[in-house]
């Protein structure tokens, strides 16, 4: 066996040893990418012991809880329950939670995924303590260093051993960025692993029926980058065009709590819009297969609207997931309410015209099983 997969134990010469990995994971978006890794996992048993450290960084039950249960994922071994902060603390937090982690369980390998703070402040303690890193979904670029996503995804991937890529434009940006080839490997998109996994579950939930809309007849809409939401003129500006929408087609907003204590304190009204509480992975998936199209500042909800067929408006000036718009399914629109109210009604003008869906290489359901076979064999 190669190092990565089985070591000897060092006091009885001949008994291999189970190797121990750490997948990390602390906000939303990483949950549905580490379900699939887990999953892989178990069935290397008997090489692989692995732990599940939860940060913390999303940590109410709406946000995290709910998601552990519906993508069938063990309740995780450490939470280090971190909570809200600023970056710059929230970040230091989960480092020095992180650190003690690392020094108990002695790991030989850590797996982050995404571009969360979770992301850096794991592999940053990690590899501070020599011990490998493998991150997953590397190379991703918006090229606005403005995002703290951006900053995240740069530092993670500079520092780390394995970089397992979603789509083309993340090879372009590594080998760009001097990253040696043998580093990088092109696997696919576990987010997308876990969405065909739930697919029928997802369907057969009832939140269209209970919030008493009809297929295709309503959008869907998320807002949580503080590009958008801590800047009140971008923010009137975006809510200046969902009122027109409104008009058009009743908007659906399951309510990131952040955004609504913003649009509370910059005293901006939005009851034209059917605001919800954050919704579980099952009903917010049905309800976004079901929209007319959805308006989003989102990455994940740009690619799993995508692979669903459904017409996407990024809220945003750029984005990191350009083969969504290379395919046509998603259009960046930014934040200037002409620019945002064209889009839609092209889109739908368009409604009764399904979209053209153009396989994406790897976008499979096999990601997870690629990057357990390179970790395991190399």
């Amino acid at each position: 066996m190669t190092k990565t997969t089985q070591e000897t134990d060092k006091h009885h010469p001949g008994i291999s040893r189970r190797l121990k990995w750490i997948v990390c994971a602390g906000a939303r978006p990483n949950f549905m990418k580490i379900a699939p890794l887990l999953r892989q996992i178990k069935k290397h048993a008997d090489k692989i012991q692995p732990l599940l450290v939860h940060t913390g960084q999303h940590y109410s039950a709406a946000m995290s809880d709910q998601f552990f249960n519906q993508l069938a994922i063990d309740p995780p071994d450490v939470n280090l329950g971190v909570g809200s902060l600023s970056h710059a603390r929230q970040t230091a937090r989960i480092m020095e939670g992180f650190e003690a982690v690392l020094e108990e369980h002695k790991p030989d390998l850590v797996i982050v995924v995404g571009d969360v703070n979770s992301t850096l402040a794991c592999a940053l303690t990690a590899v501070k303590m020599n011990i490998k890193v493998a991150h997953v979904e590397a190379g991703l670029r918006s090229f606005d260093n403005g995002m703290p996503e951006e900053i995240n995804r740069k530092l993670t991937d500079t520092i780390s051993d394995y970089l397992f890529i979603t789509e083309p434009s993340a090879l372009v940006n590594l080998e760009n960025e001097g990253v040696p080839k043998e580093k990088i490997f092109y696997v696919g998109n576990t987010m997308i692993d876990s969405l065909l996994t739930n697919r029928d579950l997802c369907m057969q939930s009832d939140i269209v029926q209970r919030f008493g809309l009809k297929e295709k007849e309503y959008a869907l809409l998320t807002l949580h980058r503080p590009s958008n939401v801590d800047k009140k003129e971008d923010l009137i500006s975006i809510c200046t065009a969902l009122k027109e929408i409104s008009g058009i087609l009743p908007i659906v907003f399951p309510a990131h709590p952040r955004t609504l204590r913003q649009i509370e304190s910059f005293n901006i009204p939005v009851d034209y819009l059917t605001v919800v509480p954050p919704l579980g992975y099952h009903d917010f998936l049905k309800l976004m297969s079901s929209s007319t199209c959805v308006l989003t500042d989102s990455g994940g909800i740009q690619e799993e609207s995508t692979v669903l067929g459904v017409p996407c408006l990024t809220l945003r000036r750029n984005t990191e997931r350009p083969v969504t718009v290379q395919l046509g399914t998603n259009k960046i629109v930014g934040t200037d309410p002409v620019d945002i109210l064209a889009a839609f009604k092209v889109v739908y003008n368009l409604r009764e015209r399904p979209l053209k869906l153009v396989p994406i290489k790897f976008w499979d359901g096999k990601a997870a099983q690629r990057i357990i076979s390179v970790l395991t064999t190399r």
